[in-house]
């Protein structure tokens, strides 16, 4: 057919059409279609070596670009191997567009036994995605993808799914004029909402702003709006960074004591583009977590009602836009309320209140910062991203991020490591992952060797899952299955072709060493810098006490 090409093409051009730079995924027998056109485009293909590393390499690419993170995917298995990774980065609120295949048309529903056939694939990523659609007709295309878009970029992101079956992939449609991307869509902000949370914020005496996920790339306008008020900024885990080294920043835990009791001084609570979630709110299950009872909400989805903490007045939108429409409702800086010596005091209580132990691997991580000041540290669910959760000063936004919060999974931390340095070139990043959660994805070496990608696997041996025996004694449970074995982690990096080796960072394996000012940090600092010197992947592991 003259002027046509096939579903597989037309879907190259149209991520094409919206930016789109890497996909990560496996091809199939059931996906090869969509790669005819990969090899001729702009769009760089990473191979993991499983399918859910694929969807933790679009998560680490979507957190550090700011753009979301593409999937290619074999139908069936390829399809459920993701789905971890798509729950994480619905909890996160990470974007995320999955592209899968699925069986021919005429097979579906019937559950025949055909390879890699699901009774309902799609009913099945429906529970955790924002939406799933099937390419029902060739010329349908266009419209589902920019569907899938629009509601990334609009309302709370998430992970979206598409479905192409077997039978279309070949299909013959008309060629693809040339277009750029739809627009945006309007914010819609609310400004009266804007003009009554202008007059709540003119009222306070003691103001709080809460930063979260939804407010990294807001840093400047939330910036403006804590300097107008004179008000301390506690970040979130996901808002590690924003206000690095300022007078007002306050990177801890809402979850501690000394933030939980800022909060309750505070008069007025601004809440940026955070869902008071539990992990960061109530991480300790305690059920110390009072809502705020005057409280102003920025968020992109959601009502006033909904979350954990009903809001005051709701502003719906986008975290910088709002902020800067509410900042320009605002007189300039002026009289001060305390907020330096509130944010001062609050830190030091935040940092007093940590176990020694969670303090050495706080001075693990700084010294990290210091020797690779403009690294981006990807945390598995391991104690040195527990630590760092509860009071870390990250260097910039997007800079500190893990899997300890939300969803939760172990084996994240790899993965999203290599897709976060796909997405930012030469610019170092760190993995803090365990000995435990490493053995989840030691295929994400495989993946660092293949891009060459900078990344420095930090390995914190503390010869199993070491939280949750702490965890099962404090109950008073006999601890089982929580000492797994460990293979040399430095061999199997050999065997990958990245240098490696294993330090010691104290000379006793006793946990009482995991105290403040009693680890000899010295051969973690050399590690890092000939790691870096070198270029491409690295691997340290790091004897725990």
């Amino acid at each position: 057919m003259s002027g046509s090409m096939t579903v597989g093409l037309m879907l190259v051009r149209l991520l094409e059409r919206y930016g789109v730079d890497t996909v990560f995924g496996i091809p199939g027998v059931h996906t090869a279609e969509l790669y005819r056109g990969l090899a001729g485009s702009r769009i760089h293909h990473v191979t993991p070596r499983d399918e859910q590393d694929a969807g933790f390499m679009a998560d680490g690419y979507a957190r550090a670009s700011g753009k979301p993170g593409i999937c290619l995917l074999i139908t069936g298995p390829g399809l459920t191997n993701a789905i971890t990774p798509m729950a994480q980065a619905r909890a996160d609120s990470i974007p995320m567009l999955v592209i899968s295949g699925v069986n021919a048309r005429v097979t579906l529903g019937r559950y025949e036994g055909h390879l890699h056939e699901l009774p309902d694939q799609a009913a099945m990523i429906r529970t955790l995605a924002l939406s799933s659609e099937r390419l029902e007709r060739p010329e349908d295309l266009p419209s589902l993808i920019d569907r899938a878009f629009a509601m990334m970029a609009k309302g709370r992101p998430g992970p979206v799914h598409i479905e192409i079956p077997t039978d279309l992939m070949e299909a013959e449609v008309a060629a693809l004029p040339f277009a750029a991307a739809p627009e945006k869509p309007d914010s819609g902000i609310d400004h009266g909402a804007v003009e009554r949370a202008a007059r709540t914020c003119a009222a306070a005496a003691r103001p709080l702003i809460l930063a979260g996920g939804g407010a990294v790339w807001a840093e400047a306008e939330i910036r403006d709006l804590a300097e107008r008020l004179d008000a301390p900024v506690v970040t979130t885990t996901n808002g590690r960074g924003l206000l690095a080294g300022h007078p007002l920043e306050v990177p801890a835990s809402p979850s501690l004591a000394a933030i939980r009791e800022l909060m309750r001084d505070s008069d007025l609570v601004i809440a940026i583009g955070t869902q008071f979630g539990p992990t960061d709110y109530d991480a300790y299950v305690d059920g110390g977590f009072i809502p705020p009872g005057n409280l102003i909400r920025i968020d992109r989805d959601g009502t006033a009602e909904s979350g954990n903490a009903p809001a005051t007045v709701f502003i719906k939108g986008d975290a910088a836009e709002a902020t800067g429409l509410l900042c320009s409702h605002l007189p300039p800086a002026g009289v001060s309320k305390a907020g330096a010596t509130r944010a001062t005091d609050a830190r030091d209580a935040a940092r007093a209140s940590l176990s020694p132990k969670m303090k050495a691997m706080i001075e693990v991580l700084s010294s990290i910062r210091d020797t690779l000041p403009d690294a981006t540290m990807v945390g598995d669910s391991t104690q040195l991203a527990y630590a760092g959760n509860l009071y870390w000063e990250a260097s910039n936004p997007r800079r500190w991020f893990n899997a300890a919060t939300g969803y939760g999974a172990l084996g994240y931390g790899p993965p999203a490591a290599v897709g976060a340095s796909v997405a930012l070139g030469d610019a170092p990043v760190i993995c803090l992952v365990g000995d435990g959660g490493f053995q989840f994805c030691l295929g994400a070496l495989g993946a660092a060797r293949d891009e060459n990608t900078p990344v420095i696997f930090v390995v914190w041996n503390n010869h199993g899952y070491q939280e949750i025996e702490d965890y099962m004694l404090s109950r008073d449970i006999t601890p089982i299955g929580v000492r797994p074995s460990a293979p040399d982690f430095t061999m199997i990096a050999a065997a990958y072709d990245i240098p490696a080796e294993r330090i010691r960072l104290c000379e006793t394996d006793h946990q009482d060493a995991l105290a403040p000012g009693q680890l000899d940090l010295t051969p973690l600092d050399h590690a890092l810098q000939a790691a870096r010197k070198r270029g491409g992947p690295a691997l340290i592991e790091i004897i725990a006490p």
